[in-house]
């Protein structure tokens, strides 16, 4: 039970508890000449108030009896239980079961999947009937990252079962790639300056998903205050806590929880039950305190067994009909019922258990939706099986969701959208990694999907096309026969050989005339020839290069150009030595003549021959594609 109000959900437990009872008991071929009884006792959900019960249970005690199928309180009040089934939350049995376990009295919870209980050193008699939470933390992130949910908000409370929860998940979560926007943890009583600090945190956040580990209770005042916002935007993902608790399902907030996903225990029907919570009735003897309090809370009303009654609250007449109600007392479509190291069929479904213990962990994925009368309908849209293998776990239909505020499209939860291709995710300093800048991938890199966080290299001899999104063979740039200037080159080049030709030709014709004798006629033509050759070797820098056009087009101009220096240098020298042979006794032309001129000539021309001869030998050139330079961009 809750503190504050009348838990009709708990009520149906303790009451599920004692129908379970019964029927073993009628049934003699279950437990042989053993007849079951029980004590039942309200922790409140409280660790102190836990505590102080379950000693009371193992002591013997108890001044708190509620029933006993078994006889008569007496027998039960002198004999320690054998076995204590509970608690609902993970907290209070956390400790009920630290205090337990050195005795070896075994607990059985039904409902606390806290992963912090898995320790068998620490809580030896500790038992569960339903799977650990490492489980529903493993669905719900294959959950988040199913639906593409990267930047999700976390919401929880002060205790064991959302701490570790919440811890688990968002380890997970960040080794996936996702994200936690943000994280809000309610007090276990919270001030109402204190819930609006959360909400204005919610309402302030770019997040669209909002995972909630707690329970119904503990969520109802933060969903009412956000309803009064209408703070309608969000997804709510759902634990088993909460994901089939009618206390939410009330009209004031639809609008807020409208859609809602999560993981509930596997669901199954228990023929006879439904028709026995219909049968409890008040009654005035001192065992049915929970039943009256169930009857006065559930009809607003006062049965008056105790102290008259309050005058202003009407009086019960114990005739106020069960079935006219609808509630999470009377929902009996969810319970479950497991035992430790067994392997049975009940109710048309196999039960079993892994090495551990452990229940198997299977979850229905429930979503909230309205129905045409405007109540909440939990609708199983997939199942989740935790010992299935990877990749089979999860099944789910998304066309039977209803998806928040109305939409029929999945919701869109990401801190920044995934880079277009063409560009990659670069992060910003200090913030998650789920919130990032998209830069333009560099030059030679492309990007072909998009959130890429590096970009790829092209191969070498390929470009990234205009967009960088995939890389192209590269466009070989050379200067080609075809090309305006290869043409040109050439044409001039041509030009420059026939204007020397025909100047060769002239003086060849002449070559008896004073002038062509007085210009030094072998000087001349052999100036001539050099300026053919040099004019041809533009000839080999055009056109795809090869090896022996590397080899060619240096050396080539480089003798061609010497010897056409060297025939100038001699004209220039005979001329100047001519100018000085004029003075008297002048020799100088003498000693420079023809064959000094060839020798000269031959000199210079032949160590340029050498230079080249040892370039070519040892470091020769070779062709070579500058792939760093990208010439054309398709």
């Amino acid at each position: 039970m809750q503190r504050h109000r009348f838990d009709f959900r708990a009520f149906r437990w303790v009451q599920t508890m004692v129908f379970a009872i019964e029927e073993i008991n009628s049934n003699s071929s279950l437990l042989p000449g053993v007849t079951l009884g029980y004590r039942i006792l309200d922790s409140c959900d409280h660790v102190h108030t836990s505590l102080r019960s379950t000693l009371f249970l193992v002591n013997g005690t108890s001044s708190q009896t509620q029933a006993n199928a078994a006889g008569s309180a007496k027998c039960l009040s002198t004999a320690p239980v054998p076995a204590i089934i509970g608690l609902a939350s993970s907290s209070p049995t956390r400790a009920v079961a630290q205090t337990l376990g050195p005795f070896g009295i075994p607990l059985i919870s039904y409902f606390a999947t806290c992963t912090c209980l898995t320790d068998k050193k620490e809580y030896p008699s500790f038992l569960r009937t339903v799977p650990s939470d490492v489980f529903q933390v493993q669905g719900l992130v294959q959950l988040v990252s199913h639906f593409g949910w990267r930047w999700v908000g976390t919401v929880g409370t002060d205790d064991d079962y959302s701490h570790f929860g919440i811890q688990a998940f968002t380890e997970q979560l960040e080794r996936l790639g996702g994200c936690i926007a943000f994280h809000h943890t309610i007090p276990k009583a919270p001030s109402q300056a204190q819930i609006h600090a959360i909400l204005n945190s919610l309402e302030g956040s770019t997040a669209q998903v909002i995972i909630a580990f707690a329970t119904e209770g503990q969520l109802l005042e933060l969903l009412v205050q956000a309803a009064h916002r209408n703070l309608t935007r969000f997804q709510w993902v759902a634990s088993e806590a909460w994901v089939t608790a009618k206390l939410l399902t009330i009209p004031e907030l639809h609008p807020v929880l409208a859609g809602t996903v999560g993981f509930a225990f596997r669901g199954t029907t228990i023929p006879g039950l439904g028709e026995f919570l219909l049968r409890v009735k008040p009654s005035p003897r001192k065992e049915s305190v929970f039943t009256n309090m169930f009857w006065e809370e559930l009809f607003g009303c006062t049965l008056g067994y105790e102290n008259g009654g309050d005058s202003e609250v009407p009086l019960c007449t114990g005739l106020e009909d069960l079935m006219e109600t609808e509630n999470s007392y009377t929902d009996v479509s969810r319970l479950l019922h497991f035992l430790k190291n067994v392997h049975f069929t009940k109710f048309n479904e196999k039960v079993y258990f892994d090495n551990n213990g452990e229940p198997v962990p299977l979850y229905d994925i429930i979503n909230w939706q309205k129905n045409d009368r405007g109540t909440i309908r939990f609708q199983m849209v997939g199942t989740y099986d935790g010992s299935a293998p990877h990749g089979q776990q999860l099944k789910i239909d998304e066309g039977l969701i209803q998806w928040a505020g109305g939409h029929t499209e999945v919701p869109v939860s990401l801190c920044t959208p995934p880079c277009p291709p063409g560009t990659r995710q670069a992060t910003r300093p200090g913030q998650p990694v789920c919130c990032f800048d998209c830069l333009l991938c560099a030059e030679g890199e492309i990007s072909n999907i998009s959130g890429a966080t590096e970009c790829i290299k092209c191969p070498q001899y390929y470009w990234p096309n205009k967009e960088r999104v995939s890389c192209v063979a590269g466009v070989e740039e050379f200067l080609s026969y075809h090309e305006i200037m290869g043409i040109i080159l050439i044409s001039l080049s041509l030009f420059g050989v026939a204007v020397a030709t025909v100047i060769t030709v002239i003086f060849f014709l002449f070559r008896s005339t004073p002038i062509v004798k007085a210009n030094n006629s072998e000087m001349s033509f052999l100036l001539l020839l050099s300026l053919k050759l040099c004019f041809l070797c533009s000839l080999v820098f055009v056109g795809r290069p090869s090896p022996w056009t590397c080899r060619a087009r240096q050396a080539a101009f480089g003798i061609s150009f010497v010897l056409c220096i060297s025939c100038i240098l001699v004209k220039t020298i005979v001329v100047l030595l001519a100018f000085r042979s004029t003075m008297p006794g002048s020799i100088s032309l003498k000693l420079f003549g023809p064959p000094q001129q060839r020798v000269f000539i031959f000199c210079c021309t032949t160590g340029q021959v050498i230079l080249c001869a040892c370039w070519l030998a040892l470091a020769p050139p070779y062709p070579y594609k500058n792939t760093s330079y990208q010439g054309v961009i398709l």
